[in-house]
């Protein structure tokens, strides 16, 4: 016996009692409906059918009777058809959306999904935990980023990549997602290049404690606030706050984005036919992440945004590693196990002993800088870009202009030299004609003579 008919003779059972009291004057109708869970008029009506047909007049009349509004079988059939073949490990969100994107279904997300249930292709969801507060939002986009990584067998046939996600905590927007062999460093300066090149300078950054990101004395406890690597360094310069997570749970946005990626993005690979980790980010950058983005961003509690356009774009030269070196007696340079040959350059006779700063950017390219005037650049493999490398600053730029006779006589010390002229202006040292001791010695041998 199905559920229905049962419900149906408990509810003729328990109206023929109620009917009866409401006879005998022991109930009212108002009070009978409410016990039955329904209307005063639905009750009228039923004790009418009753007391003309009775119990048959009890009878359910949709019994038996198909739904207009039903969805229709044969599309029911395919749908089955589609995720025992192609889609049966895809959740059912993931798959609605696929039918919807690639198959022209129709049908909606809870008649699919009941759908799956009655055919025991789908397990209904556990019930959840007890409830939990969820941190609150920032309200304005660019006022907190999170930025974590994920290691995981993202395209098949390739071992597992780190996934480096980068998104807005006030709308779960994502601005980078980058695949790279092994997060770290570059991964990190890589994917602020693209969240900053494209929208500006933010607020705060909250990630993990990972060695590249923090230093941590000693182990389990509190990072250093003094020591930096080079991305708190970077964020620094660039006056970004770096703030730290000491718990999974406080990085529940992110682990719950991974969640969604680990289950989604392979398959979406999958069926876009990639294989290669190249073709993957080119891939993400120019259909996935705006299409994840449509599916699961929401609107920020304030309209406006936190970013900030850095119009002289420091962050090329901050979001790289920067390290000290001293140059040797050669005028080169020591990097990577490369010597790096610094060329001549007006700003001084040879650099030997001077302490440079070498910055080794993403793409592999290094500059080497005295100050704020960059003395060459060179490749990957160490060789010098160009002959022209070095770039003066103010300085030499205010020489260059010069007139070519003026030029050679100019010296980048001649402005101290004037400068100091002109302050010893009124401090010469009186001629010997006009000192009183020489009047003296004048007026004692006019006396002598006389």
């Amino acid at each position: 016996m199905g559920t229905a008919s049962i419900h149906e003779g408990v509810r003729r059972m328990r109206f023929s009692s109620l009917l009866e009291r409401t006879e005998a004057k022991e109930l009212t109708q108002e009070a009978a409906a409410e016990v039955l869970g329904i209307s005063v008029r639905t009750f009228q009506r039923w004790a009418e059918r009753y007391e003309a047909e009775g119990d048959d007049g009890l009878v359910d009349r949709r019994m038996g009777r198909r739904s207009p509004r039903r969805a229709p079988q044969e599309e029911l059939e395919r749908m089955l058809g589609l995720f025992r073949d192609k889609y049966a490990d895809f959740t059912v969100k993931h798959f609605h959306e696929q039918l919807q994107k690639r198959h022209g279904y129709m049908l909606g997300y809870t008649v699919t999904k009941l759908a799956l249930h009655a055919a025991g292709l789908v397990r209904k969801a556990p019930k959840r935990s007890a409830h939990r507060k969820k941190r609150p939002r920032r309200p304005l986009r660019g006022m907190l980023l999170h930025q974590d990584g994920s290691r995981h067998v993202w395209i098949e046939g390739l071992p597992a990549r780190d996934l480096i996600v980068t998104m807005d905590d006030a709308t779960s927007e994502v601005y980078s997602m980058v695949l790279v062999e092994e997060e770290g460093t570059a991964s990190t300066f890589q994917a602020l290049r693209e969240v900053i090149g494209e929208h500006g300078l933010f607020c705060a950054l909250y990630t993990d404690r990972g060695s590249h990101y923090f230093l941590t004395p000693k182990a389990g406890e509190k990072v250093s606030k003094t020591q930096q690597t080079q991305v708190g360094r970077a964020l620094s310069h660039l006056g970004i706050e770096h703030i730290a997570a000491y718990s999974p749970q406080a990085r529940g946005r992110s682990e719950r984005l991974f969640g969604t990626l680990q289950d989604r993005l392979p398959k979406e690979l999958r069926l876009a036919g990639i294989t290669t980790l190249e073709a993957a980010n080119a891939w993400l950058k120019a259909h996935y992440i705006a299409g994840h983005n449509a599916a699961f961003a929401i609107k920020p509690e304030q309209e406006g945004t936190a970013f900030v356009a850095d119009r002289h774009e420091a962050w090329r030269e901050a979001l790289c590693v920067i390290e000290e070196r001293t140059v040797a007696n050669d005028n080169t340079v020591a990097w990577n196990g490369r010597r790096l040959q610094l060329p001549q350059s007006r700003l001084r006779p040879h650099f030997v002993k001077a302490v440079v700063r070498v910055h080794e950017y993403p793409d592999g390219t290094v500059s080497v800088f005295l100050g704020p005037h960059r003395l060459a650049m060179f490749s990957a493999n160490g060789q010098q870009i160009s002959p022209d490398a070095p770039q003066p600053g103010s300085v030499l730029g205010a020489v260059k202009d010069k007139p070519l006779r003026a030029r050679k006589r100019a010296s980048l010390t001649a402005p101290a030299r004037a400068a100091g002229k002109i302050a010893r202006v009124g401090a010469e040292k009186r001629a010997s004609s006009r000192t009183k001791k020489h009047t003296r010695r004048a007026k004692t041998a006019a006396t002598a003579v006389a």
